[in-house]
C-alpha cells in the first residue's frame, strides 16, 4: 500500500523513500512504524534472561496420532510404523497431509474418468 506523507512515500512493511522534485539521491528507508516482527514469535536476543548465556530456540515438536502415522506411511515418508520418531515437527505432517490431499485428488479424478467411461458403455446397450 503506498502512502504519501509530506516528501515522504511509505511503502507498506515500514520501508520509506524520500520524494520531491528537490530530491534526487538514492532510496533512503527509515525504520519501520509499530511493533517490530520476529519470525519465530518471540522477543528480539538482547531483552531475554540475563546472566545464563545464549537462549537456544528448540523447533516445535507434536506427538503425531494413529491417523498422522498412516499419511506419513502413505506419503512414502516413513517405510513403516517403527520408523516414526514419537515426536516430530508440524511442518512435516503439513506437508505430508498436503502430499495426501494431492494424492487423494488424483485418486478420485481416476474414479470419475472410470465412471464417465461406464456410464457412456452402459448407455450405448
Amino acid at each position: 500500500m503506498l502512502r504519501a506523507v509530506g516528501s515522504l512515500l511509505r511503502l507498506g512493511r515500514g520501508l520509506t523513500v524520500r520524494c520531491g522534485p528537490a530530491t534526487r539521491r538514492s532510496a533512503q528507508a527509515l525504520p519501520p512504524r509499530g511493533l517490530p516482527c520476529y519470525s519465530s514469535g518471540g522477543a528480539p536476543s538482547n531483552s531475554g534472561p540475563q546472566g545464563h548465556g545464549e537462549i537456544h530456540r528448540v523447533p516445535a515438536q507434536r506427538r503425531p496420532s494413529q491417523f498422522d502415522k498412516k499419511i506419513l506411511l502413505w506419503t512414502g515418508r516413513f517405510k513403516s510404523m517403527e520408523e516414526i520418531p514419537p515426536r516430530i515437527p508440524p511442518e512435516m505432517i503439513v506437508t505430508a497431509r498436503n502430499k495426501a490431499r494431492v494424492k487423494a485428488c488424483y485418486i478420485m479424478i481416476g474414479l470419475t474418468i472410470i465412471a464417465c467411461f461406464a456410464v457412456i458403455g452402459s448407455a450405448k446397450r
